[in-house]
């Protein structure tokens, strides 16, 4: 009796190696602009999102960008020595903070032009179509593996 032909219609290989690999090449792809700027993507991501949403706790900037607290205040570390965020004294002792600073909005200002010719290169490079199918995708993904408190389950 001959062999039934393998199953195709599941994912072959490792889901979370995949996105890894992915992120890893789209990560080197906005390194290099940022890169001239002096910056890395993760802290034009950082400064954009405190400037957008701040000032705000650091508890409510970890949430926005679905990272853990301890890995965000490693990487406001290097924001707040260079002077473009602050982390100050909340409404009382325990609570703190993130903000802005002029100098930090300037910043991400000149590096939000550099932002865009790597956004405009992925499109390019992967087509409109397939970054707004990409978009549609993760969005839709980021929802269905939303932890239960995120999504009032808890």
């Amino acid at each position: 009796m001959p062999k039934a032909p393998p199953e195709t219609s599941l994912p072959q290989g490792c889901t979370n190696l995949k996105l890894r690999q992915f992120m890893r090449r789209m990560n080197q792809h906005y390194d290099l602009e940022m890169a001239q700027v002096g910056l890395k993507t993760t802290q034009f991501s950082l400064l954009s999102c405190v400037d957008k949403l701040g000032p705000l706790r650091p508890g409510d900037l970890a949430a926005g960008l679905k990272m853990d607290a301890s890995t965000l205040t490693r990487n406001l570390k290097p924001l707040v020595e260079a002077g473009w965020v602050t982390v100050t004294a909340g409404d009382n002792a325990r609570s703190r903070l993130v903000s802005l600073t002029e100098s930090g909005r300037a910043k991400r200002a000149e590096a939000r032009r550099h932002w865009r010719v790597a956004q405009d290169g992925i499109n390019r490079l992967l087509g409109v179509d397939q970054v707004l199918a990409l978009h549609a995708l993760i969005d839709q993904s980021m929802e269905k593996l939303a932890p239960a408190s995120e999504d009032g389950d808890e």
